[in-house]
Parts: C-alpha cells; structure tokens; sequence
C-alpha cells in the first residue's frame, strides 16, 4: 500500500506544493483546510497530475476536532504516513508586541500550538509502531528572530518550534522523524504573502527601517520538506538559510 501525507492547513502556496512533491514519489494526498470548495480545485490540480488526493474539510484552530479528522483520513486511505501542518494563511496578521492581548494570544494558541500537538499526538503511536513516519511544522521567520512590530503569531510559533525540538530528541531511533521549516520569505501565490505585506505597510517602524522580506516559489519549499525527510540529519531548516542580520536588531 503506497505511503499517504496529510497536509494541513493546504492552500495555493506551500500546501500544493508538499502535495505535489511528495505525490510525484508515489504518495497519496490528504489535503486539510476549512474551504471545502478551494480544496475540491487542489485535488482536481493534482489528479489531472496522475496524483491521488482527497479533501477534508476541518477548522483547524479547533484541536477538539483533531481525533475524528485523523480518523476520517485513515477510514479514506487506511493510513498516515507523514503530516505537513502549516495552516498559517490569511486569518493570521501579525500585532505589534506593545498591543498584544491574551484573547489575541490565545486564538494564534489554538492554531499553531495546540492543534499541531494534538495532530502530532494522534499519529505518532502508529508510526512508532511502524517504525516510520515523519511530522512536519511549517513556522514563520518571528518563531526564531523577533521582529518589532511583527508579534502575534511569533510567540506562538516559537513556543511549537521549541516541542519540536524536543519531539526530535525523543524520537530518536525509532524511526519516526519530527522537523520544522522555518520561513522567512513571502511564498508567492499564498495568503500569507498578501496578509504579510499588508502588515509590512500599516507599521511605520517597519517602513521607517527599510525592511525587505526576499519572495520565493513555493515548490523550492516543498522540495525542503521532501530533503528533510529523507535525510532527516536536521531538527529545522531554514529559508533563507541566513536571514538579513537586521531582523533580530531590537528584539
């Protein structure tokens, strides 16, 4: 039976672009995101590129809702291999740290830390069992150098990258593999890029500084992911590998 990855949080950008990479290496595809209607046109994209997928629709911001959409995946496809979860998109902005409220950080919580471990949780007892398997996190540039004027989601995305880490260490030998890429560009063709930019403009110290976030194609990301799992020689990788030496000044 040919290996499956769920991607979570799949849209127009990194999503359809983990989905195409790993299925052009035999994977099926479980793509996750709310809009039922986006996700039926990615899996018609990948079918018409002789790549089996299906959608299910879910909000991830709700981790209750985690133990039946990974049982709705396995009924489908009889099993789990690999999870991509990086449902950062349109519905995330980032709020200068000065404005920050516990409401805003509990609403990014649910998304991006709380979801992503219960995710997590409920696949890795079957890899373990297999001896194989690999979970995946997608994490903005702010999860590893704060940014003046770009907090919100970075606390967050910090706090997740450091479970990672962890995961990684305790996974060790057992054949199942957890690692985190680390993006610090606008991926073209994606929400986030967009809602990204917008921010960038609304904040006048990041004008004020001349601040320039690089583009890059989504498909050099995936192809990231599809090396991390293969080699699995790295907790985290980073894009770009070097991010601009300004980023950090302040934090």
């Amino acid at each position: 039976m040919s290996k499956v990855i769920a991607v979570l949080g799949a849209g127009t950008g990194l999503g359809v672009s983990v989905a195409r990479r790993f299925g052009r290496e035999g994977f099926r595809v479980a793509l996750v995101a709310r809009r039922k209607e986006r996700l039926d046109a990615l899996v018609a994209r990948l079918a018409d590129e002789g790549i089996e997928a299906a959608a299910f629709s879910a909000d991830l911001s709700d981790p209750a809702g985690v133990p039946a959409l990974m049982d709705a995946v396995r009924e489908r496809f009889g099993r789990i291999d690999v999870v991509e979860y990086g449902p950062i998109g349109g519905d995330v902005s980032f709020t200068p740290a000065a404005r920050l409220d516990a409401a805003t950080l509990a609403d990014y919580s649910r998304l991006l830390l709380l979801t992503p471990v219960e995710v997590f949780r409920a696949v890795l007892p079957e890899m373990t069992e297999r001896g194989d398997g690999a979970v995946l996190m997608t994490t903005g540039l702010t999860a590893m150098h704060p940014v003046p004027g770009l907090s919100g989601p970075g606390p967050v995305m910090a706090a997740a990258r450091n479970y990672l880490y962890a995961l990684n260490g305790e996974l060790a030998g057992t054949g199942v593999y957890a690692g985190t890429l680390t993006i610090g560009s606008m991926i073209t063709g994606s929400e986030t890029a967009e809602n990204a930019e917008a921010s960038l403009k609304a904040e006048s110290d990041i004008r004020d500084a001349g601040m320039e976030i690089p583009v890059v194609q989504p498909d050099e990301l995936a192809e990231h992911y599809w090396d991390m799992y293969t080699k699995r020689d790295r907790v985290e990788q980073a894009h770009p590998a070097a991010f601009p030496a300004h980023v950090g000044a302040g934090a």
